[in-house]
């Protein structure tokens, strides 16, 4: 059961109402780069939200950067070192957090240089993706997209959490990854993202999300 009321939108509006919020939001280290979360289930596809946002953001004169957690994979080496579907591992250990921390939290502090690497680690070839850093211009926002982002004390300044009932996750997810639902599962019970983020969208049919209006 949804803890609050959600509304209809588009996935148009919702892009405009994020971006139109991010146009005020001022970090909370006094900083100079907002930064914001897109969390969920790669079947609920924060990412295509973040895209939005960016877009919308930069119709509006204003930067942002999306990064994909993704891009922050473990070697393949370390990720299946207990099997290719060992569930803890990928609920604690799968995603380079202390990377992430360095490479694009730590460049983005009060007195960071403002250059963040927009990935590290390329999942098909399991290697590094030599990438260079990007700088993002002050008052630029970051759009960190991915799963279980709300498990790691990130220093987020927004969290948008896109939520999926349990039956949908599992029709939108394909069948070689159902093993990963129940991390899913227990995030939602440890976590509680549909409680804790200050954004909850509800995806469950992709036509027409809902939320609850931030």
């Amino acid at each position: 059961m949804d803890p609050v009321r959600l509304e209809a939108i588009t996935w148009e509006r919702l892009g405009d109402a994020l971006a139109e919020r991010l146009l005020d939001l001022k970090p909370s280290d006094g900083g100079l780069w907002p930064k914001v979360a897109f969390d969920g289930a790669p079947a609920a596809r924060p990412g295509d939200l973040a895209a939005r946002v960016h877009e919308a953001l930069r119709v509006r004169g204003r930067s942002s950067l999306a990064v994909a957690t993704e891009g922050f994979l473990r070697p393949a080496s370390l990720r299946y070192e207990y099997g290719h579907e060992d569930v803890e591992a990928y609920y604690s250990s799968w995603f380079d957090t202390g990377a992430l921390w360095r490479e694009v939290f730590g460049p983005l502090e009060p007195d960071g240089t403002g250059r963040v690497l927009p990935d590290l680690w390329d999942p098909a070839t399991d290697r590094a993706t030599r990438s260079a850093p990007v700088r993002l211009a002050p008052g630029g926002a970051l759009l960190l997209h991915g799963p279980l982002l709300l498990n790691h004390w990130f220093p987020f300044d927004l969290t948008v959490h896109v939520s999926l009932s349990p039956g949908a996750l599992r029709r939108r997810t394909p069948e070689a990854d159902h093993w990963t639902l129940p991390a899913f599962a227990r995030y939602d019970t440890e976590t509680a993202p549909a409680e804790n983020a200050d954004v909850v969208i509800r995806a469950d049919d992709p036509r027409h999300p809902a939320w609850n209006g931030g």
